[in-house]
């Protein structure tokens, strides 16, 4: 659509968004992009609540919402509506990262400095222009930083009546970083020392907005109490109680459904805003098909996971995963191995030596010196025989996760053996069973061959 140019209709329009903030962010959406907004109901909730904290209705607010659903956009048209009405208020912006701060923060200022805005809100002119602060001539202030960087030296709203400014939590944790409690945790604590006390006034707003990622992570903590105040709650499901879509446009019901087959851990938390432990609802092996034979023209990889030194150690476990040419993927051999150093080794052996040379060998490497010498060790062992190591990166639950979607959407079949039920019953049960090493191996072989896809692996 073109920019309005009739006088009087834009006219009309510009004293709107002066006025209305959920019509500012569609103007400036066109005014800016050249097309127009796509509306959802969602959009319109998030801003009535954003409104009530400007007009001083609510202190403190959490927002939960799904990924890619304008959070962040309407996040940072209401900081530059709320300045083009208070141009001396000050904001603290924050959120894992802080190049993201910082790009939100940069966002926000060459809005500010766009034609459409000055046409909407002249008296808002900058002194300064820097990416992550920068201040109005009238004693407004931008701060962005992440929770991995430094906060301290600057605050949020001002010792007065009425709005004037606010602290902004944007996405507190980094979704690949919540299962470490040390991580979830010094959020929390960077949070209770350092982010809420930048407050110049206690009527300041605190507003947390973000998707769900655990039971305890940040909003979790809030509304449990943890700071001691009451919050309030704005929580918006992806699929909504009554079975529909929160934003058809974006995810139709049959999409969603889809995602939440893939991984409903995820699923649960990041969409539906209601994170759970995860009591065996990771993987769901039971409906797997199972195969006679391995097709003709499957790649192999076996991916390995080393369990401890020592008769009573864990055990080592090696999960042989094909490629079949339909794209799917065939768990064709499972062994755990338990015993002595030399034990496990001359089992890893038969293993390749069953395998046939044309089928990887995957082995973690532990970090430190000890690691570097294992796999030094287990390469001259399987000289020969096509050999990978690598680092483990992530938790286990992370790096089962892509294994677990498609073996939850019926991509992964298994062929029929007596390892099929122990490994159906650790499946079922991951990541709070007793055992997780063949889960870990078929996870390492699964990101071998899905990332690997140019190597030639081995054929059967």
């Amino acid at each position: 659509m073109p920019r309005i140019e009739d006088p009087v209709k834009r006219q009309r329009a510009i004293y709107r968004a002066r006025e209305e903030f959920y019509f500012y962010t569609r103007w400036m959406f066109l005014e800016r992009k050249g097309f127009l907004w796509q509306r959802a109901d969602h959009h319109e909730i998030v801003c009535a609540a954003l409104m009530r904290v400007f007009r001083g209705e609510c202190r403190r607010l959490i927002i939960n919402i799904p990924p890619r659903y304008s959070k962040t956009e309407l996040m940072r048209r209401f900081i530059e509506w709320s300045l083009g009405k208070v141009p001396d208020a000050e904001f603290i912006y924050t959120c894992y990262s802080g190049t993201l701060a910082t790009e939100s923060s940069v966002n926000i200022r060459n809005t500010v400095l766009d034609l459409p805005y000055r046409e909407l809100f002249p008296d808002v002119l900058l002194e300064t222009e820097g990416q992550d602060h920068w201040k109005t001539t009238r004693g407004g202030v931008i701060y962005a930083a992440g929770f991995d960087g430094t906060i301290t030296g600057f605050g949020a709203g001002k010792m007065r009546e009425g709005f004037a400014g606010a602290l902004v939590v944007d996405d507190a944790h980094k979704p690949n970083e919540i299962r470490s409690d040390v991580k979830r945790k010094g959020v929390i604590t960077t949070f209770q020392e350092t982010v809420e006390n930048r407050l110049n006034s206690r009527d300041t707003p605190i507003i947390v907005m973000g998707q769900r990622l655990g039971e305890e992570d940040l909003p979790g903590w809030l509304l449990a109490g943890g700071n001691g105040e009451r919050w309030e709650s704005i929580v918006l499901p992806a699929l909504r109680e009554d079975g529909t879509a929160l934003w058809p446009a974006k995810h139709t019901v049959e999409d969603l459904r889809l995602m939440e087959r893939a991984s409903p851990y995820k699923f649960a938390g990041q969409y539906q805003q209601r994170p759970s432990p995860a009591e065996g609802n990771i993987f769901r092996p039971d409906a797997m098909p199972v195969f006679d034979a391995v097709p003709f023209g499957t790649r192999f990889c076996r991916g390995w996971d080393l369990g401890a030194s020592g008769e009573d150690g864990a055990a080592t476990a090696g999960l042989k995963l094909g490629l079949m040419p339909d794209r799917r993927y065939i768990i064709a051999d499972v062994r755990r191995i338990f015993g002595k150093p030399d034990e496990v080794e001359s089992g890893v052996l038969h293993a390749a030596q069953a395998d046939g040379r044309g089928c990887e060998q995957s082995l973690p490497q532990d970090p430190g010196q000890a690691g570097k010498v294992q796999v030094r060790a287990y390469a001259k062992l399987l000289a020969g025989y096509k050999f990978h190591s690598s680092p483990e990166s992530g938790d286990k639950v992370t790096r089962a996760e892509p294994f677990a979607a498609q073996v939850n959407v019926g991509n992964v079949v298994m062929l029929r053996a007596a390892w099929n039920d122990p490994l159906v019953s650790e499946m079922r049960h991951f990541p709070n069973g007793k055992y997780k090493d063949q889960v870990d191996a078929g996870s390492r072989a699964f990101a071998r061959l899905s990332s690997k896809g140019r190597i030639a692996f081995g054929t059967a």
